[in-house]
């Protein structure tokens, strides 16, 4: 990490940007079928990709009736292809093709969601970052709940076999992109019924989020909020440690939900820190405690 103080702030915020290589060499790391296409916004007025990862066997004639559960996730650049991801991808193809394979998932698809680059943080923060970035103008993340449920969602279920309710639908992100989905789903309650945040950033609004979740009242029927136990470290500001206390509470209000409370997992990685590398070792465990036939563990849990 940089010794100064500024040059971390602005690594552990940096947006997760990835661009198309530019170099026409890179070896595409994508594991079965997905489908890239160009989505335009009416409501953020501008255009970014979506990609669609369909499981094995989505095409075959036996499965045309089929109709498959489905993971929303921010970031879609990071998920699949080390072409189109910053530094390290999540790796969610091939972990779900192994899992899919294993018979420990039934087949999922997942719809990667671009970020929208240098207005990555104005998008997915509903709330200004009061801690790193003051002096930005008031974010659009309140409008993400429209772009998603409004845009996005109507059609993604146009064009694909998509099973309907809850208990099909999950939605995640990392950093930013976790605050987005937590928001989302806190704001559209009973249309989510999983959650993956990995890495939140939950004191945009000087901590509103974690206020937000205190009188939940259908809260997703899972939950998975991971961390790491090397999110960021440097003098001055203990980010690792308040950015656990803060998601700790968090989990605590899911889990306390007056009609539907969350089943959660909450787990820290203390080697884990905040990069697509610590959330692509933890994906497993976390698709499988969302969507799998029974949960898995392997870090640290609380």
């Amino acid at each position: 990490m940089k010794a100064a103080v500024l040059g971390l702030l602005l690594a552990f915020a940096m947006p997760v940007v990835a661009q198309q290589a530019s170099n026409t060499s890179c070896q595409h790391t994508v594991t079965g079928q997905l489908q890239v296409f160009r989505f335009d916004s009416k409501v953020f007025q501008n255009t970014r990709m979506l990609r669609i990862w369909l499981p094995p066997g989505y095409d075959d004639a036996a499965n045309r009736a089929k109709q498959y559960r489905v993971l929303y996730m921010f970031d879609g650049q990071t998920l699949f292809d080390a072409c189109t991801a910053d530094s390290h991808e999540w790796q969610i193809d091939e972990t779900l093709t192994r899992l899919i394979a294993e018979s420990k998932i039934e087949p999922i698809i997942v719809v990667g969601i671009d970020n929208a680059g240098e207005r990555r943080e104005q998008e997915y923060l509903p709330w200004r970052d009061v801690i790193q970035n003051p002096d930005r103008p008031e974010p659009d993340g309140k409008r993400m709940p429209e772009f998603l449920l409004h845009e996005v969602m109507p059609m993604i279920e146009a064009k694909y076999r998509i099973a309907k309710g809850a208990e099909n639908t999950g939605i995640g992100g990392s950093s930013y992109g976790a605050l987005a989905a937590v928001y989302i789903t806190l704001q559209a309650p009973g249309r989510f019924g999983r959650l993956l945040a990995e890495s939140l950033i939950p004191w945009a609004g000087n901590g509103q989020i974690v206020r937000a979740s205190q009188d939940i009242a259908l809260a997703p029927e899972r939950a998975w909020f991971g961390v790491g136990g090397k999110e960021a470290h440097y003098p001055g500001l203990h980010m690792t440690d308040g950015m656990r206390k803060m998601i700790e509470q968090i989990v605590s209000n899911f889990r306390a939900a007056s009609l539907r409370p969350s089943q959660v997992q909450f787990t820290v990685d203390p080697e884990g820190g905040h990069n697509e590398e610590s959330w692509a070792k933890r994906f497993p465990d976390a698709i499988l405690f969302l969507f799998g036939h029974a949960p898995s563990s392997s870090a640290a849990q609380k």
